[in-house]
């Protein structure tokens, strides 16, 4: 049964010189509840818009945009983000940091810092509660952001891009760690990345949105079972998978350099 239910979205942005953007256009997407759908994309195809506008931060300028059967209108208790910078408040603590979204919500403040406190063990993260983001590596907040989005129990999470910044072998560890609270929580998981390799690595589908406008070109099935390891990364359906979104992703990519080439 779909989670998420787009139809004929369109987000137009006005530049600084007043001419209309159309970032996205003609947007068609349903997500499964439970499904963890990955949407890639050339850079500045209006994948983060998108997550935007799911999250309730932002408004299509037309079309329908739902979860559970109801339209968003604004940021919803059940949708959590986690964003690529991590979004940390640097005058709180770790454990300040995620029980904040807990007292938001009229949480006591016993047992937001109770539940904070089984999010971050989760985490890998127990010994921190009272450091400070500016005493943590980059992959340590990323790892905050996470705790928090999830001690909310959303059943919905959207991920911007959440280890884009991270270092190959950092990254490796948090989609890992990823996987395994997938597979112990089941939440329904929208992921953005720019990565194929990471996109079939994690995703049950992958979503291939067109150079801008952006809209949904084609939906590949990743087909490979639960749960995974790296090994994965050798089998067959792995690499038929990461070769089927790659030839549908570099002719939009290719959209993308030619467009820049004729601007300069």
């Amino acid at each position: 049964m779909e989670q998420i239910h787009a139809k004929d979205v369109q987000k137009v942005f006005l530049a600084a010189d007043l001419t209309r953007v159309v970032a996205i256009n003609d947007f068609d997407l349903d997500v499964r509840r439970a499904e963890f759908l990955c949407l890639v994309g050339p850079s500045g195809c209006g994948k983060s818009s998108f997550l935007s506008m799911l999250a309730g931060l932002d408004h299509p300028t037309s079309g329908e945009l739902w979860i559970e059967g109801q339209p968003i209108k604004a940021p919803r208790p059940e949708v959590a983000m986690v964003f690529q910078d991590h979004s940390l408040f640097p005058w709180k603590t770790v454990l300040q940091n995620v029980a904040v979204v807990l007292k938001a919500r009229g949480v006591c403040r016993k047992e937001a810092e109770d539940i904070a406190r089984r999010f971050i063990e989760m985490a890998g993260l127990k010994g921190f509660e009272h450091k400070y983001p500016s005493e943590l590596s980059g992959g340590m907040k990323q790892r905050v952001g996470i705790a928090r989005a999830l001690a909310v129990s959303p059943e919905v999470l959207l991920m911007d891009e959440p280890f884009g910044a991270l270092d190959a072998q950092t990254r490796i560890l948090f989609q890992e760690e990823l996987l395994r609270i997938y597979d112990q929580f089941q939440k329904t998981i929208v992921f953005v990345t720019h990565s194929v390799e990471e996109a079939v690595f994690l995703g049950d589908r992958v979503a291939v949105m067109t150079f801008r406008p952006g809209r949904i070109k084609e939906i590949v099935p990743v087909g490979l079972g639960r749960p995974r390891t790296l090994k994965i990364l050798e089998d067959s359906l792995f690499l038929k998978a990461q070769t089927s979104v790659w030839e549908v992703l570099r002719e939009e990519t290719s959209k993308g350099f030619s467009t820049l080439k004729c601007a300069a």
